[in-house]
């Protein structure tokens, strides 16, 4: 597949089904300020052609990793993890996915963490936007109380607003496909 043709692709599939602009802040976001725009990924990252080339575009992004598993917080990282991990096992390079609850199930084995992951494996923790970090460090923090290695952040969107920034301060590299300006630009 032709990443450049792959990247400009979802760029406009997310454009068209996820990302909304106005010239005032007139989206109320999860933190409660008010923003210019409104992204929300699922329209995009549960649609089939832009799974296809989700998959693609993250695989790329950790085949030189030698990770065990991908994942993040539920829901926004689920479709992400699902679609990078089926095109590693279609490449050979399996890479597994791995669901971070955001509380453990109050039954059974009462598990913080879904999926083929043990600790010690190293992971990468995904997400599908990052405003503040706050939910992208949540997964991280899980993560690693269950012990996994975390190597690297990829998200799909970086909103710039300080999130990225947070999860460096913690160590860990961070790595988005896309950035608000970008979507911005597309739609303009």
């Amino acid at each position: 597949m032709d990443l450049t043709k792959a990247r400009k692709r979802l760029l406009e599939i997310l454009c068209k089904n996820s990302f909304k602009y106005s010239e005032n802040p007139i989206y109320k976001l999860a933190s409660g300020k008010m923003s210019d725009c409104y992204i929300n990924c699922k329209a995009t990252t549960l649609d089939s052609e832009a799974m296809n080339l989700i998959g693609h575009i993250f695989y790329d992004k950790i085949k030189t990793l030698h990770v065990a598993a991908i994942g993040g917080l539920t829901q926004g990282a689920d479709p992400i993890a699902v679609a990078t991990a089926m095109i590693s096992g279609i490449k050979d390079n399996p890479v597994n996915a791995f669901v971070v609850r955001k509380k453990a199930k109050e039954h059974g084995l009462k598990k913080l963490i879904e999926g083929n992951v043990n600790a010690g494996d190293k992971v990468v923790i995904l997400d599908d936007v990052v405003t503040t970090g706050q939910s992208t460090i949540e997964a991280i923090e899980k993560a690693k109380k269950e012990g996994l290695n975390i190597v690297k952040v990829i998200v799909l969107i970086d909103r710039q607003e300080g999130g990225k920034e947070k999860i460096e301060k913690l160590g860990i590299a961070f790595d988005s496909i896309f950035t608000k300006d970008d979507l911005i630009k597309l739609s303009k």
